[in-house]
């Protein structure tokens, strides 16, 4: 990587080693402007005029500091973070940093609590000039979806339960929602995933599915459960009577999608279903 022009808050950037200083290594920019990497993350590898990659943040007094360990998210960036502290005017999350993560209470959509884990946004904060978390994400969700057709196949991340199902991050810049008789298989906040478009509302919004479209889910069904077989020597003690819930619980699938990918490997020989269960032939 080429040597950083400026220093930039939030991001990694590669400096140049300046100077040996009791405290640490002063870096440098293409501008001169430079920054301390304090020793606890100095190496003996380091040499005078090497490049190194460091986070650049600012620490307990403000000051612009570097460092070698990278945090879960940098500026602009989403992550789970777990509270390791409160105040009354914020909280703190642990972001992988020596310095915790402030988050204000203006930017908290309920009051933090020590040890849950909340869904944030890095953002920086005009007034103190310092990064911080948010969790108010609606701001920064783009409203107006580009090249998202039904059926499409996106990238998202999980990053709240509602009522109505999951709130995800399309495309690392859209919002959209998973319904909860959706989903059939296990989802956990930070997950990330593909998913299929079903609907791009007017609000911006986008409904979305775990399931591809009817021809595809049928093949991804079948291949699940040859999978889950293979895996299991070759025989497993589910058949078309057994309980929905534990269909789901096993292999990620709806009774009805199960039946029919049983019915459809039954036919063309792949599998044998009988009273005791299913088998690879």
């Amino acid at each position: 990587m080429p040597q950083n022009k400026h220093l930039e808050l939030g991001y990694i950037n590669t400096l140049k080693i300046d100077r040996d200083t009791p405290h640490g290594l002063f870096l440098k920019a293409l501008d001169e402007k430079d920054v301390l990497l304090p020793k606890a993350y100095v190496t003996p590898n380091m040499y005078i005029d090497d490049l190194v990659d460091v986070f650049l943040y600012t620490d307990s007094e403000d000051r612009l500091v570097a460092t070698t360990l990278k945090p879960k998210a940098m500026l602009d960036g989403f992550a789970l973070f777990e509270v390791v502290d409160t105040a009354p005017f914020g909280a703190f999350v642990n972001w992988g940093l020596a310095k915790d993560l402030f988050v204000p209470n203006m930017f908290q959509k309920t009051p933090f609590k020590v040890g849950e884990k909340r869904f944030l946004k890095v953002v920086y904060d005009e007034k103190t000039h310092r990064l911080v978390g948010s969790e108010k994400l609606g701001n920064f969700f783009d409203k107006r979806p580009k090249g998202l057709s039904p059926h499409k196949e996106v990238s998202i991340l999980i990053i709240a339960k509602t009522p109505l199902g999951y709130k995800c991050i399309v495309q690392e810049r859209y919002e959209g929602l998973i319904y909860h008789n959706e989903i059939f298989e296990k989802i956990e906040l930070g997950m990330q995933k593909r998913a299929y478009i079903k609907t791009v509302r007017k609000d911006g919004c986008i409904d979305l599915t775990l399931q591809p479209n009817k021809e595809k889910r049928k093949d991804a069904s079948a291949e699940k459960i040859l999978v889950l077989l293979r895996q299991s020597g070759g025989s497993m003690p589910y058949n078309y009577k057994s309980d929905a819930e534990l269909i789901q619980d096993v292999f990620g699938l709806s009774k009805k999608e199960f039946k029919r990918s049983l019915t459809s490997l039954q036919d063309n020989g792949t599998i044998e279903v009988k009273e005791t269960g299913i088998y690879l032939k």
